[in-house]
């Protein structure tokens, strides 16, 4: 989406949900060990599974890399909702409009008046401010210059240079915080949080070592929202146990794989939506110079290894045929298309060239061992590759792709880890490849990927092996590539749209050269929702927002628009 510099944007309010009669009899549906059928004014309780397994630990800080799904959405939200299923307007949540200056480097922004936190103390534009300046929000490079309350509902954001491009991350992508709470934590990356003061929907009522329960905000700002009261978030720890709850009719709402749909839509409650929209990809740890070992170091290998993988049987055989093909340039094809600057460069190989691998290993040194398996200087290509255990789509293609691998020459190892494991593993750098997603753009322009996934230590999205990666950015691969670099805060600058093609066209160069994460498949993204006893789900006519549990911002929009049927 881009905006002309002038444009004022007023957005329209949240749909509003109908006030439901109190004291409605609880709808039907299992009992658990928290919570029971019924809220506390009897509403049916929304059971969901976002991927949390156990045991759960209670953790609503935003800036956490374990933090609860239920924080990101449904309890703190940013200003604007943005639907990265559509190019279209966003919509106002705490925020009401916003406008850039002549440049792009101001952007003033109008709250909606009256609203206060679920503590009841009042929410003003002097939380916004002080969020924005807030040291979580504001890593080095950022460009903030001031973030200025002009009144109770005027915010005036400075930046050093154009953030046309970064509209989402500055606006739909930034968790406003309460100034009386957080100007109190001193070490915001190890707050726990545990008793979460935010603007959504919803507050925590408890937690447990398997599952925790949010409520209706009683300070909410929008009258008779939520409709649903009572919300419990289970820990699962593997897909089938999942798919057996939602069978059974003890799980209301879930974003997995499931290659049988009809194995839990014949009980009549339930139905599903596959919305493919984030990239699946092997996360490689690429740079020895920040830190990283092992064999996928090499860029010749990481060459190799993409070539050799046949991405049809993937797709095939362990995602069912519900995936989309991928573009090595990370832009989501049909929705970005104008912005892939290389024909060649649309999708990635689809079936294997083991002759080609060979060749490109080959061409930097590396020789076959008797059994068939390339190295170098007596030392062999050995890979580890793991996968979330219990993620049986992505245990299945980290199989497929060990012996697809192996048909090239290439020795990988592919083994299971819990979540737990593979978050730490990730953030830190202690990996060789992982079989991972990669988190969608919510707007039709690649930019958000660029920025969060490949910028290097100068952009400010990755850290040596050893840090955690900075938070708000996702490239744990640590590629620190300056070129790249350049390219993506020059773009963060620009309103021009063949400016920015011409910066995507060298981001897109050196990544689909380099390929710090290596495409596999843009995942088939499967929602399961209770359609017999709550109304108001994304529907294919009605695509309103991305639609799994786990989606961040968007979890917490569905649930706004959810009521029980009684």
């Amino acid at each position: 989406m881009i905006r002309n510099g002038k444009r004022r944007v007023v957005l329209a309010a949240i749909a509003g949900v109908s006030v439901l009669a109190m004291g409605l009899t609880a709808c039907s549906g299992g009992g658990g060990d928290e919570g029971g059928d019924s809220g506390g004014d009897g509403d049916r309780t929304l059971r969901v599974w976002a991927g949390s397994q156990t045991p759960i630990t209670a953790n609503f800080n935003v800036f956490a890399p374990t933090v609860l799904h239920g924080a990101l959405g449904p309890i703190y939200e940013p200003l604007f909702f943005f639907n990265k299923t559509a190019a279209e307007d966003p919509t106002g949540m705490i925020g009401d409009s916003y406008e850039y200056n002549e440049d792009g480097t101001v952007i003033t922004i109008k709250i909606k008046p009256d609203l206060k936190w679920s503590d009841g103390e009042p929410l003003t534009a002097a939380d916004v401010a002080f969020t924005y300046s807030y040291e979580g929000n504001n890593p080095e490079g950022n460009g903030l210059v001031s973030a200025e309350a002009t009144d109770d509902t005027t915010v005036v954001l400075t930046y050093d240079s154009a953030q046309y491009t970064t509209e989402f991350q500055r606006l739909g992508g930034t968790w406003i915080l309460p100034e009386h709470i957080w100007s109190e934590v001193d070490d915001f990356a190890s707050f726990a949080n545990e008793e979460p003061v935010g603007s959504g929907a919803y507050v925590v009522d408890s937690v447990t070592s398997e599952s925790y329960i949010l409520v209706a905000n009683e300070n909410f700002r929008d009258a008779g929202v939520p409709a649903v009261k009572t919300v419990q978030y289970i820990a699962v720890d593997n897909n089938q146990t999942a798919q057996d709850l939602l069978a059974a009719g003890e799980l209301d709402w879930a974003g997995m794989f499931i290659p049988n749909p009809e194995s839990v839509t014949a009980n009549g409650k339930i139905e599903w939506i596959n919305t493919p929209q984030d990239p699946t990809v092997l996360y490689t740890c690429a740079n020895a110079d920040l830190g990283c070992t092992g064999a996928q170091t090499d860029v010749a290998v990481r060459q190799a290894l993409n070539v050799a993988i046949d991405r049809a049987t993937i797709k095939d055989k362990a995602f069912v045929g519900l995936t989309g093909d991928m573009s090595p340039t990370y832009a989501l094809l049909p929705r970005d298309a104008k912005w892939v600057a290389d024909p060649a460069n649309e999708v990635s190989p689809q079936e294997a060239d083991v002759a080609e691998a060979g060749s490109i290993l080959e061409a930097a040194g590396y020789t076959k061992d008797a059994d068939g398996f390339y190295g170098k200087d007596g030392v062999p290509i050995e890979m580890t590759l793991t996968s979330v255990d219990g993620w049986t789509d992505y245990n299945d293609a980290a199989k497929l792709i060990t012996e697809q691998a192996a048909d090239a020459g290439i020795k990988i190892n592919a083994s299971t880890v819990q979540w737990q494991e593979f978050s730490d593993s990730r953030q830190t750098g202690a990996f060789e490849l992982i079989v991972g997603g990669m988190i969608g753009t919510s707007v039709a322009d690649p930019y958000q990927m660029y920025r969060d996934w490949v910028g290097g230590v100068e952009a400010g999205s990755t850290g040596a092996v050893g840090a955690e990666v900075p938070t708000g950015r996702w490239n744990f691969s640590r590629y620190n590539n300056p070129v790249v670099d350049e390219a993506i805060m020059a773009a963060s600058a620009t309103n021009d749209e063949a400016t920015k093609l011409d910066l995507y066209a060298t981001i897109q160069t050196e990544i689909v050269r380099d390929l710090p994460y290596i495409p596999l498949v843009i995942n088939a993204t499967q929602t399961f929702y209770n359609t017999k006893d709550f109304t108001g789900w994304p529907t294919e006519e009605n695509l309103y927002a991305f639609p799994p549990s786990w989606g961040s911002i968007a979890a917490g929009y569905i649930l706004q628009h959810l009521e029980p049927v009684g």
